[in-house]
């Protein structure tokens, strides 16, 4: 994307959620809008329809312009139509994670101060659990089966909210363009892998480009079909699969949950020629037994972060398909992406738009920006307002903190090379220093999951006998029925990787630990240390240069 499609996505009047929504079902009112897996398709026109109706109802049940509204239920046309409504009325939808419970749950709502919350009957039943420490909290609107009342919060069908009558009203409201792109539409909690989860708050005009630059980055056309399995929670599910598909006219099918055995099947049912996934979700579709005829299916590229860099080139080739690498995250969008244009570039998530952003290289101590090919952090600022995140809600201090010497500062290691191609590295916090080397835990995670017994694999650092310096505890999951030998692995990753990034210690786990988004808790990892039934690769008496030696 650039500037000129910047000018004229203004011209269009696409900068905001009900601005899109609106001019599309004037343009394709009987095109195939959305479609949840198993169900009837929505057009345009009914998606619109049905949109106003619903916020028709969450107006007349006291919603206001600004308010945040959570969402909180899987994959359903209930939850997009509840988050479509929601914004037509220049409300700020909250769609929290489905595995949110006890404080975790209590946190995000009582961070965004709702009052009403759109849920399952199933999801609800948890926020009724805690419902004594939600002092906000008004109003429940239950999309499923059947909740029983308890304590002060009222609790209405969202069937009964709906007023078809009165769509006209909002639909006259969005022509007036009281939704501004500078108007908060979302808020999405990111995990917190240290500390509890931060409302990002995303303004319209921020989802919008996101939508934008999937259109331009996939190529999006009114013909496409989007595959998404992402949940509505993940920006990439809502404002790149789903948004970006609405922003091309292209129709959406969206599943209720990942499936990697499904995967494939689901993209020759319903036709889909474009999708994504995260790096964990291609390899283990990946994973699945191969098959003669897997590349006889319609999907042509797909957007892919991070690529992995041990399966990229054949999964391109088995799925006949090309894979978008990019590198983003919930207060930046998508800032970097791999071309089309171009052939693919293994472990590389491509480049910079510009017009639209910068990006550089700092050094994680005294935020210099760096040269090519030397690792830092990577940090981006906008060239146009209300791109970005406004902040983390009702954490000031932690806004100032990423947002220091007006970069916003993400956490990730990377480097760029001459060419200006950038390359992830590791999570900085994940980053592990062993003799004078920093090493990614990616890159020795990838090399683990290459052995057939495994089925997870986490790296972290631990302490060494050394001042400031860490040895290399893996941690992984097997296989069911699948045994591992330490020793066999490290022969396994000594094919894969440099001496110095070779375990010391292997630890095997039932399961990793994971935060309410699927993120890996290394903290507890490295927390659990060497003790008790973790496999020393010194106290076994390996040697590394013997695994090199020839």
């Amino acid at each position: 994307m650039n500037a000129t499609l910047w000018g004229s996505l203004l011209a269009k009047g696409a900068m905001t959620v009900p601005q899109v929504l609106s001019e599309q079902a004037r343009i394709r009112p009987d095109a195939l809008a959305l479609q949840l897996v198993d169900e009837a398709p929505l057009t345009y026109r009914e998606l619109y329809h049905e949109g106003c109706a619903l916020a028709a109802g969450l107006r007349d049940a006291g919603v206001r312009r600004g308010d945040a509204v959570v969402i909180f239920g899987p994959n359903s046309r209930e939850v997009v139509l509840s988050w479509i409504a929601i914004n037509l009325l220049g409300a700020v939808e909250v769609c929290i994670n489905t595995a949110y419970r006890g404080s975790p749950l209590v946190h995000a709502l009582n961070t965004c101060r709702a009052r009403h919350i759109v849920a399952s009957a199933e999801q609800l039943q948890l926020v009724q659990q805690v419902s004594d420490q939600l002092p906000c909290l008004e109003q429940a609107f239950v999309f499923e089966g059947e909740a029983r009342a308890a304590g002060a919060l009222r609790i209405t069908s969202l069937d009964a909210l709906r007023l078809p009558e009165a769509a006209g009203e909002i639909a006259a409201e969005v022509a007036r363009g009281k939704v501004a792109p500078s108007d908060i539409a979302s808020i999405i909690f990111t995990s917190g892998t240290t500390g509890p989860a931060k409302g990002v708050l995303m303004p319209h005009a921020q989802v919008c480009l996101l939508a934008a630059m999937t259109v331009r980055g996939l190529r999006l056309a009114d013909s496409d079909v989007f595959y998404c399995f992402h949940p509505m929670f993940h920006m990439a599910g809502k404002f790149m699969a789903i948004l970006g598909s609405l922003m091309a006219g292209a129709h959406a099918v969206l599943d209720r949950a990942f499936q990697p055995q499904h995967w494939l099947p689901r993209i020759r049912a319903y036709g889909a020629t474009a999708g994504l996934a995260h790096g964990p979700m291609a390899e283990m579709i990946h994973a699945q037994p191969a098959r003669p005829d897997d590349a006889d299916n319609p999907m042509r590229r797909m957007i892919v972060a991070p690529f992995p860099t041990r399966i990229a080139r054949d999964f391109e080739q088995r799925f006949g398909l090309r894979g978008v690498e990019v590198w983003g995250m919930t207060e930046v969008g998508v800032s970097v992406w791999c071309s089309l244009d171009e052939p693919l570039r293994v472990g590389s998530c491509g480049r910079n738009d510009d017009e639209l952003f910068e990006v550089g290289i700092a050094d994680p101590f005294t935020d210099a920006l760096l040269g090519p090919n030397e690792v830092g952090e990577l940090v981006v600022r906008p060239r146009l307002p209300w791109l970005l995140m406004q902040g983390y809600m009702g954490m000031p201090e932690e806004t100032l903190a990423a947002w220091r010497n007006l970069w916003f500062h993400s956490g990730d290691s990377a480097y760029r090379d001459p060419e200006g191609n950038f390359y992830f590295v590791d999570r900085m916090k994940d980053r592990i220093r062993r003799r004078a080397e920093n090493i990614s835990s990616y890159e020795i995670e990838s090399a683990a999951l290459t052995h057939e017994a495994v089925a997870e694999a986490a790296a972290v650092g631990v302490p060494s006998e050394f001042q400031d310096d860490d040895d290399i505890k893996l941690c992984v999951v097997t296989r069911p029925g699948m045994q591992l030998q330490p020793a066999q692995l490290l022969r396994v990753l000594a094919g894969h990787l440099p001496h110095y990034m070779l375990p010391r210690y292997i630890e095997e786990l039932p399961a990793l630990p994971r935060t309410p988004t699927n993120k890996v808790r290394k903290a507890e990892l490295r927390a659990r240390g060497v003790d008790g039934e973790v496999w020393d690769r010194k106290a076994a008496g390996i040697e590394v240069r013997e695994l090199y030696a020839k």
